[in-house]
C-alpha cells in the first residue's frame, strides 16, 4: 500500500480520488480543477492499493482574519475509506500523518466531524466546542425595503460575472472572521452562479440560499456595505434571515446569536489553544469555508 499526496493536478490520481469521493459523498473535483478554481490549498493524503485510492484525509490550508489578527489554520476534510478496507485503521494513520506534518506550522487544526465518529476524533486528540450562529433581527428583515433588489447574476452579462470572480478574491471584509484565501472553496460552491446575486446601486454581490428562511452566505463589495443595507435589498422568507458567517462588530447590533453545535449534522473538533477562541469570542466558521 502506497501513500501519495498533493496530486490534484495529476489527472490519473485525481480521477482515483473522484471515484472514492463520488461513492462516499457524491462529490467530484473534476470541473473545480479543470476550470481553474483549485489553487493548491486543498491537499489530499491517500493510500493507494491495486491502482485505487482506498482511504483519504485532505488538509485544507485556511487563512483567516479573525478579529483583526491573521490566523493560519488547517481544516481536515474528505475523510473516507473504501468499504472493503474499513476497520484497518487507515484513516487514523493518515490523520496522524497529516497532524504531524502541519501541527507546528499552523495556529490550529480543526474538522467538522460526523456524529457517528465522535469517539474516533476524540481518540485522535481533538476536543469539541460550539460555534455561535447569527440571525438578523426580525425587525430589520421587515425594515423599509428599497425598490432596488439583488438580481440573479446568471441573467447578467459576462462583465458582471467576471466582477464576481474578482471580488471573491478582493472584497472588503464583511465578517469579523473572514477567510482570506476563500477563492477556491467559494468557487467550489458557487461556480454555477445559481445562488449569486448582484445589486447594481451598491455594486455588491451576495450568495443567498433559500431554505426554511433566507440564508445570506457571503457579501462581496469593493467598499464595506452595512449589513442592514444588504438585507433591505433581499426578499426574505417569512421576514427571516440567517447568516452563514460571523458579522462585523458594527453589524452585530442588528443580529441575535445562538449557540450552535452543528445540529444533527456535525460537531466542530479542534486541536490547538488558538481555536478555543471560536466559542469564547462567539464566532462561526463560514458555511462556504467547509471542505
Amino acid at each position: 500500500m502506497e501513500l501519495i499526496s498533493d496530486y490534484m493536478r495529476d489527472d490519473s490520481r485525481r480521477h482515483m480520488l473522484n471515484e472514492l469521493a463520488g461513492k462516499t459523498f457524491g462529490i467530484d473535483f473534476e470541473s473545480w480543477v479543470t476550470q481553474g478554481y483549485f489553487e493548491g490549498d486543498y491537499i489530499p493524503y491517500s493510500f493507494v492499493d491495486e491502482g485505487r485510492i482506498v482511504s483519504n484525509v485532505s488538509a485544507n490550508r485556511m487563512k483567516f482574519m479573525q478579529n483583526g489578527s491573521m490566523k493560519y489554520y488547517v481544516q481536515l476534510g474528505t475523510v473516507m475509506t473504501d468499504e472493503n478496507y474499513r476497520k484497518q485503521g487507515l484513516a487514523a494513520k493518515l490523520m496522524k500523518h497529516v497532524i504531524e506534518e502541519y501541527e507546528q506550522e499552523c495556529d490550529g487544526i480543526y474538522l467538522f466531524g460526523d456524529l457517528s465518529a465522535l469517539e474516533f476524533y476524540r481518540k485522535m486528540g481533538f476536543e469539541v466546542e460550539d460555534q455561535y450562529r447569527y440571525h438578523v433581527k426580525d425587525e430589520f428583515c421587515h425594515f423599509d425595503k428599497t425598490k432596488d433588489r439583488f438580481m440573479p447574476v446568471k441573467d447578467m452579462d459576462d462583465e458582471i460575472r467576471k466582477s464576481y470572480l474578482e471580488l471573491v478574491r478582493n472584497s472588503a471584509y464583511h465578517s469579523s472572521f473572514e477567510q482570506i484565501n476563500k477563492y477556491g472553496l467559494q468557487m467550489f460552491y458557487t461556480a454555477g452562479l445559481d445562488n449569486v446575486f448582484y445589486a447594481d446601486d451598491i455594486k455588491c454581490f451576495i450568495v443567498l440560499e433559500q431554505e426554511e428562511c433566507a440564508v445570506l452566505q457571503s457579501v462581496l463589495c469593493r467598499e464595506k456595505v452595512a449589513l442592514a443595507d444588504v438585507v433591505r435589498r433581499i426578499d426574505t422568507v417569512d421576514h427571516k434571515c440567517r447568516l452563514g458567517f460571523t458579522p462585523l462588530d458594527e453589524d452585530v447590533k442588528i443580529c441575535i446569536s445562538e449557540v450552535y453545535d452543528g445540529g444533527d449534522d456535525y460537531r466542530l473538533f479542534y486541536r490547538g489553544e488558538e481555536l478555543k477562541s471560536i466559542e469564547q469570542d462567539k464566532l462561526y466558521f463560514p458555511d462556504l469555508s467547509h471542505a
